[in-house]
């Protein structure tokens, strides 16, 4: 009997596998485990409907109780949170996912994980804003926003003159025109209850509107910020770190052979980004921010 120790290959390149030779010889076959990135490939080959991005605990958590969604980690390591939610005769595919943390560049790398993993249809930014319009900016009320005003890029000459040079974009028409059909059957403002068992008697509004977005935590009504946005567009209703990220990564992502995701925020306004800033409000705000996109799916997907 001849005992075979193994092979040896001269050269570059050589691939072996169930190989066995010689009377009542054997192979062993294993099947190698996929790579993150082969699952991933083949999650993003599958359609989904909508991908939405949240940057608090706050948020995703109201996104997962509003739609039903489930705790799912790539081999890669990364979070998501999946489901099937039905409206009229379709069933939507849905994944959220959270932020390392705010700001645009981080938004931006949040909905490339998602692109990359799930490649949806839809983009959704949803969470807490702070309200700057004195008519809008009810603690609790919502912002429905297909317009981004980004208001970081500016130029600052000598003696301290700084020129602000807003970046204004919108949604794609079909979601400009979603959600205009959404207020035409609800009214302007629409309304909902609180979504919150404390604020379940009381109504909050929802109001169509612009959302400015830039790097700052803005906790002072006098804030030039405040005074630029609402000198550059009067329905600039609310302010956040994110949807400019958002904004930007739809437009450079429209190079792309497919089709470009629509995109689309929803903001519940969680404070007046003034000296009373704080936390306090930051559930509420979240979960009938979750809510309203619930109620806009049917007219969305």
């Amino acid at each position: 009997m001849t005992i075979n120790k193994g092979i040896i290959s001269r050269g570059n390149n050589n691939t072996f596998s169930t190989i066995a030779i010689g009377e009542k010889a054997q192979a062993a076959t294993t099947t190698p485990a996929p790579s993150a990135g082969s699952t991933a490939a083949a999650e993003a080959s599958t359609p989904w409907d909508l991908g939405i991005v949240t940057i608090l605990s706050e948020e995703l958590r109201s996104v997962i109780d509003a739609l039903t969604l489930h705790r799912h980690k790539t081999p890669s390591g990364l979070y998501f949170y999946q489901g099937e939610h039905t409206v009229s005769d379709a069933t939507l595919r849905i994944v959220a996912t959270q932020t390392q943390n705010q700001g645009q560049r981080s938004t931006m790398a949040a909905l490339e994980n998602l692109r990359r993993h799930y490649n949806p249809r839809l983009w959704a930014l949803v969470g807490i804003a702070g309200g700057i319009h004195d008519e809008h900016a009810r603690i609790g009320n919502i912002i429905v926003s297909t317009d981004v005003v980004y208001y970081e890029n500016r130029k600052i000459n000598p003696r301290g003159d700084t020129r602000r040079r807003g970046e204004h974009r919108q949604a794609p028409a079909h979601i400009v025109h979603a959600v205009n059909a959404y207020f035409t059957d609800h009214g302007t403002p629409a309304r909902i209850n609180g979504q919150m068992a404390a604020h379940a008697d009381e109504q909050y509004e929802i109001y169509p509107g612009v959302i400015g977005s830039g790097e700052a935590v803005i906790a002072d009504r006098d804030s030039e910020i405040r005074s630029y946005l609402t000198a550059y567009h009067e329905k600039v209703l609310a302010v956040d770190m994110e949807a400019g990220g958002l904004s930007q990564y739809w437009q450079e992502n429209s190079v792309h052979g497919t089709a470009n995701p629509g995109w689309i925020v929803i903001r519940g306004v969680s404070d007046h980004a003034d000296e009373h800033k704080g936390h306090s409000h930051h559930e509420l705000a979240s979960r009938n921010a979750a809510h309203v996109l619930s109620r806009l799916l049917p007219y969305l997907c």
